[in-house]
């Protein structure tokens, strides 16, 4: 007898073909048939009439590597249709742990929202195990972030890496990647891997290469250097030949808007010439990252403690400041979106002069309390280091239109998997990591002259599943793992805003993992099936 049999839904398959009426069964975790199954005895019958049947969405781009261990029912992600996550993004990320422990824990602070959080692990194999301890509700793959990499061979100084040192970060990345990593990612914002020369970044994609992986790029400037960035990207594919993920790629500042386009020019001349180069993004007009992000890469040399100690200095500040009055966003652009050690760990800090900080922008916060925002920012970095997130405004419709209509795009969150009631619940969330896939199928596929459905159902599901290696994953066809989203075309909407972003989305029917239904209608059950993937 069939497990579950989906009914009178509309499958969209996740390959880009043309959506067509049928029934769905599945049996075993896997989808047994697709066509007209009346009459077919089932276990359970599932209503999809007057919906969408896809696959489950693939979340190529999160940053869910702690979060899902705080809570592991993945509430915001599954919720919005997400079945499988690729954590590891950024160059961020938490093995291996062959550093000094403590210092890498701050430098992926980012990551850290909840303290209790016990890192058990040294190696990749011993974090996937926690993961699989855990129990997740979603399916989880991993990369191997540069920092910890980086860490590991050389630590937190501003220097080339030996001979003896590449060898050693190869070897790291070589023994995650043989135990089932997804690929590699590099954050050439975040100390201490943007002190990586040339060298160190085709280092890590020969690797890569060798073992059939992806590499994935947070590219060193999004802002009047993201040409050039992407051009280095592009140079170590063509060098190496890897397989290659730029992450969001956006223009940053509005005296930046248009560079999307011609940075989509730099990849197609890339892909035409052979080199396998896609690209992810979010359907946001603003970014959410540490506020250390904007210190200078010589500021944070050392690591968190030396960074904090180094912003108590006035001549370092002066030095700082002075760079910062070039800056490509302006003050009004940052919004303080958590603070690590608010009240119960809530992540909604108190600010100068006693009043809340979370949800104003530095320059609200610097007018009350009369002083310079360039202030308010070296205080909140000295402070709390790397646990300090921003969101960060600037960018342009046009550039995001052009992204999501390219061919090479999937999208990808670049958000986390958050409990609104747990302790990843608080502070001010970019609403991303609530909403991001409905809000693409809401604002730019049901909008006249939008993505097509096939396509927009394409760009988050088999798309990311094949970049990332993840193999019956994002498809609905008969054998596949039966991973699968149910929503209403016509009423799927985020509902997450800045203002208001732990907010659950409309229009969501179901979503069924690995064949057992873990969401039905917007409420979650408690299943908690996901597999951690190990690439083979």
């Amino acid at each position: 007898m069939t497990d579950l049999l989906i009914t009178g839904g509309t499958v969209v398959d996740g390959t880009g073909a043309a959506p067509v009426r049928a029934d769905v069964a599945v049996t075993g975790g896997r989808v047994e048939a697709i066509g007209d199954l009346a009459g077919r005895p089932a276990a359970r019958t599932l209503d999809a009439s007057g919906h969408a049947v896809t696959p489950g969405f693939v979340d190529v781009h999160t940053h869910s590597d702690l979060t899902l261990l705080s809570g592991p029912e993945a509430h915001s992600a599954v919720r919005q249709g997400v079945t499988s996550v690729v954590v590891g993004n950024c160059g961020l990320g938490v093995a291996p742990v062959a550093a000094d422990p403590a210092a890498l824990r701050a430098a992926a602070g980012y990551l850290d929202l909840d303290p209790a959080v016990r890192w058990t692990w040294s190696d990749l194999p011993g974090y996937l195990a926690a993961l699989d301890a855990a129990r997740p509700s979603v399916n989880v793959a991993a990369l191997v972030a540069h920092i910890p990499l980086r860490a590991a061979a050389v630590g937190f100084a501003d220097r080339p890496a030996g001979a003896a040192e590449l060898d050693r970060m190869r070897g790291l990345l070589g023994d995650a990647l043989a135990a089932g990593a997804a690929g590699v990612s590099t954050g050439l914002v975040y100390a201490p891997a943007c002190y990586a020369r040339d060298d160190e970044l085709l280092a890590l994609g020969r690797t890569a290469a060798e073992h059939g992986r992806l590499f994935a790029w947070h590219v060193r400037d999004y802002a009047d250097g993201l040409l050039d960035s992407v051009r280095q990207a592009l140079a170590v594919a063509s060098a190496t030949g890897c397989r290659t993920q730029i992450s969001h790629l956006v223009a940053v500042g509005r005296r930046n808007h248009g560079s999307v386009a011609r940075a989509l020019d730099l990849i197609d001349d890339a892909r035409a010439g052979g080199a396998d180069v896609a690209f992810d993004v979010y359907p946001y007009l603003a970014g959410n990252a540490p506020l250390s992000q904007l210190l200078p890469d010589w500021a944070q040399e050392g690591g968190e403690d030396p960074m904090r100690g180094r912003l108590a200095d006035p001549d370092v500040r002066a030095r700082v400041a002075d760079e910062w009055r070039d800056m490509p966003l302006t003050w009004d652009d940052i919004t303080v979106s958590r603070v690590p050690d608010g009240p119960a760990g809530s992540g909604d800090g108190d600010g100068e002069a006693g009043g809340a900080i979370v949800g104003r922008t530095i320059a609200e916060i610097a007018a009350a309390a009369g002083t310079d925002p360039s202030r308010v920012a070296l205080d909140l970095a000295a402070e709390h280091g790397n646990g300090v997130q921003m969101i960060a405004a600037g960018r342009g419709e046009r550039d995001l239109l052009d992204a999501l209509a390219h061919p090479a795009a999937v999208i990808g969150s670049d958000g986390q998997a958050l409990d609104p009631d747990g302790p990843t619940g608080g502070g001010a969330p970019h609403p991303r990591s609530y909403g991001c896939f409905p809000r693409l199928f809401a604002e730019y596929a049901r909008r006249p002259g939008g993505l097509p459905l096939a396509e927009a159902v394409r760009k988050c599901t088999s798309a990311p599943a094949e970049r990332a290696g993840l193999a019956d994953r994002g498809v609905l066809r008969e054998g596949a793992v039966a991973d699968v989203a149910v929503f209403d075309t016509e009423r799927i909407a985020d509902r997450a805003t800045f203002a208001s972003p732990q907010r659950f989305p409309d229009g969501i029917r179901a979503v069924v993992v690995g064949g057992r239904p873990v969401v039905e209608d917007g409420v979650h059950g408690g299943a908690r099936p996901g597999e951690i993937l190990r690439i083979p």
